[in-house]
């Protein structure tokens, strides 16, 4: 279950547009990103597989175009082909942001966690320590089912003006030997650590070799990287005295990296078929999401019905009920040129799939309302050729192409 949203619906006046190009919430979230530090040089990270949470406390929709502008509350806006409607306007991010991904050091190439809190005056903690904080503050924080026993010590990081700590998956001894002078500088004041009890998963156990006819689910299931698991990350702040706290009142806040993306390393079963269908030679498969066989733990292709929900035979009177299949009104092939992007905006009823089918672009994948799994976030992926996204009804979404390529794109879902 989850609490639906109370932020601001904007009115467009009939006859109206709002102006797009003007302080868009995609590029103000991508700044976000683009502005995110890393601990050693870049070369080190492996930057197509790294993933970004952004946490934020509140949200801004434009309402309906055209009759139905009057209609601001989201769960009364029934109109499928307004697609100015739910749109994002603006967003406000939180203290916090989290992003993950993978390293290469020499041979060993494994998972990094890196962890930030905002620096200046206006954030929860430094209010609260009467804007006293210093050079460093403390963090208590749970990866997966792994809590760490004391509180990490996090620096004050100058350059991005926040507090910053990024732990490593490094089994070895010689990390320090083994980096640029950036890196070893982080070490010295703490904002790189090798934590492989937070951090953990060894990348070869997901190699294609070996796989046949395994579930994917159950291999490495307590990886940081894993390639179809969530990560469930909670944790609170705390002053350096470990006197002052940040923690929701001691609920603690929890965030997950989530987004369902498959394709060719991002799958639930791999194996070989002779015959496929009766016909000569072999297949080798990959199942990327199935409701039968029993190829995955959930049926992530079907959805829960609230009241405001239409079904997708386009009716409320559904009884709150559980639609097990994935329902299609619509098959799309797009091309999005270099620098643009579909902006961030939410169906409230359908679910949606975007295959990149050429080139690369930023998936984004948010949270309309606090669900059960993790505070509001946006969180960001790098969607290669032959992987898609898969979001549920009421996500938030967008997808930006930052190359210098067209995009291939092909879409399917329900129109709301």
């Amino acid at each position: 279950m989850f609490i639906v949203h109370s932020d601001s619906v904007v009115k467009v006046n009939p006859g109206t547009t709002p102006n797009y190009n003007q302080s868009n919430p995609l590029l103000k979230l991508l700044n976000l990103m683009e502005k995110a530090q890393l601990a050693a040089e870049r070369e080190y990270y492996l930057m197509g597989q790294t993933q970004y949470l952004f946490p934020y406390e509140w949200l801004s929709l434009y309402g309906p175009a055209g009759n139905d502008a009057d209609i601001l509350e989201p769960e009364r806006q029934d109109n499928k082909l307004d697609f100015q409607k739910q749109n994002i306007k603006d967003f406000r991010s939180t203290d916090t942001y989290l992003i993950r991904g993978l390293v290469r050091v020499g041979d060993w190439i494994g998972p990094f966690l890196r962890i930030s809190y905002r620096g200046g005056p206006d954030s929860k903690l430094s209010v609260a320590a009467n804007h006293k904080l210093g050079e460093k503050i403390k963090l208590w924080v749970k990866v997966g089912n792994v809590a760490t026993p004391s509180l990490i010590s996090v620096p004050y990081n100058p350059v991005s003006d926040r507090y910053e700590v990024e732990l490593w998956g490094y089994p070895n001894g010689d990390l320090q030997n083994q980096l640029d002078t950036k890196g070893r500088k982080a070490i010295d004041r703490l904002e790189l650590q090798v934590r492989t009890d937070l951090v953990r998963g060894n990348v070869s156990a997901f190699n294609r070799e070996g796989l046949n006819g395994k579930r994917i689910e159950d291999i490495d299931s307590n990886s940081t990287m894993h390639p179809v698991l969530p990560l469930h990350i909670e944790l609170a702040w705390a002053d350096f005295s470990e006197k002052i706290w940040d923690s929701q009142n001691g609920a603690n806040y929890h965030y997950e990296f989530n987004m369902i993306v498959r394709g060719w390393e991002n799958y639930l079963e791999t194996g070989i078929s002779a015959n496929p269908h009766g016909g000569v030679g072999f297949l080798e498969y990959r199942n990327l999401m199935s409701n039968y066989g029993g190829k995955s733990q959930k049926n992530e292709l079907g959805r829960g019905l609230n009241a405001w929900n239409l079904s997708a035979f386009s009716t409320k009177f559904h009884g709150n009920g559980y639609e097990p299949f994935f329902a299609v009104d619509y098959m799309d092939l797009h091309l999005l040129k270099p620098g643009c992007g579909i902006g961030l905006h939410r169906h409230r009823d359908n679910q949606e799939m975007f295959l990149m089918m050429d080139g690369q672009g930023f998936m984004v994948i948010g949270d309309w309302c606090k669900m059960d799994q993790r505070e509001r976030c946006f969180e960001i992926r790098t969607l290669h050729a032959g992987h898609f996204a898969m979001l549920k009804g009421g996500n938030l979404h967008a997808l930006m192409n930052s190359t210098d390529q067209d995009i291939s794109l092909f879409m399917c879902g329900g129109y709301d």
